[in-house]
């Protein structure tokens, strides 16, 4: 029973890390929660040690760690947010004529958990199970860009983290910065024949209540059917239309 109060405690740290639009220091989390300073930093020094916390120190600071979102990416593998999705990933499917997909964030990859391939379609490489290095991926930039910068600085801090196909993609925290922005700006992740040559894919993430990417959902496409911007704005809107249903369908 001696464990319970620490328990709760280590769980209010989560809770409060993850409701902030980026890291705090470690005096305003001890008193928004009403803890003591030793007791936090304690607590702190083990969610660190264990990968649920990440370390400022330049800013010091504390933000939520890469195992806080391999956790949240477990429970979007499980049956839950399959079930939710397959249908409006279907849907969305039929009215555009594109095979779409839904990812989770695994560390730096996404995992594919659904595929609802268009029919006469060819296979892609996105198939269920399939992991792909997400800073290439629609699915990916579009759930990064949603992330705090410290969440991405933790996940790519130097440019051993980047993996190439096609010789295409950022390959530097830089050039992935660049990337995210030019993403928000746009209001949804686009990806170039840099996964598969020759097609394209648009993507959005699913958001939960906290505004917490625990998805995306992504269409791909030849490059030459879509060849002008109109017609992916077009395609993107009607995959920002997907994920919002899902993102509800979740409480988000």
């Amino acid at each position: 029973m001696a464990q319970v109060p620490a328990a709760r405690q280590v769980l209010d740290i989560l809770r409060f890390l993850a409701d902030q639009a980026g890291p705090v220091p470690a005096a305003a989390l001890a008193r928004e929660l009403g803890l003591p300073r030793s007791t936090t930093y304690h607590l702190l020094g083990e969610l660190t040690a264990t990968g649920f916390v990440v370390h400022l120190p330049d800013e010091r600071r504390y933000g939520l760690g890469v195992s806080a979102y391999e956790l949240g990416s477990g429970f979007t593998r499980q049956a839950p947010l399959q079930r939710l999705a397959r249908r409006p990933l279907s849907e969305l499917t039929d009215r555009t004529g594109h095979t779409s997909h839904l990812a989770v964030l695994h560390g730096r990859d996404v995992v594919y958990v659904i595929e609802e391939r268009a029919r006469g379609r060819a296979p892609l490489v996105t198939d269920v199970g399939v992991r792909l290095p997400a800073p290439l991926t629609a699915s990916g930039r579009a759930m990064l860009a949603v992330l705090p910068p410290a969440a991405v600085r933790a996940l790519f801090p130097t440019a051993d983290g980047f993996v190439l196909r096609n010789e295409r993609g950022p390959d530097s925290p830089a050039a992935l910065r660049r990337l995210l922005a030019e993403t928000r700006r746009r209001g949804h992740a686009l990806e170039e024949g840099e996964v598969t040559a020759g097609f394209a894919s648009v993507g959005t993430p699913v958001l939960d209540h906290s505004g917490h990417p625990i998805a995306a959902v992504a269409l791909t496409f030849p490059e030459h059917e879509v060849p002008d911007e109109d017609g992916r704005r077009s395609l993107a809107a009607q995959v920002a239309r997907t994920a919002g249903t899902i993102s509800r369908l979740i409480g988000g």
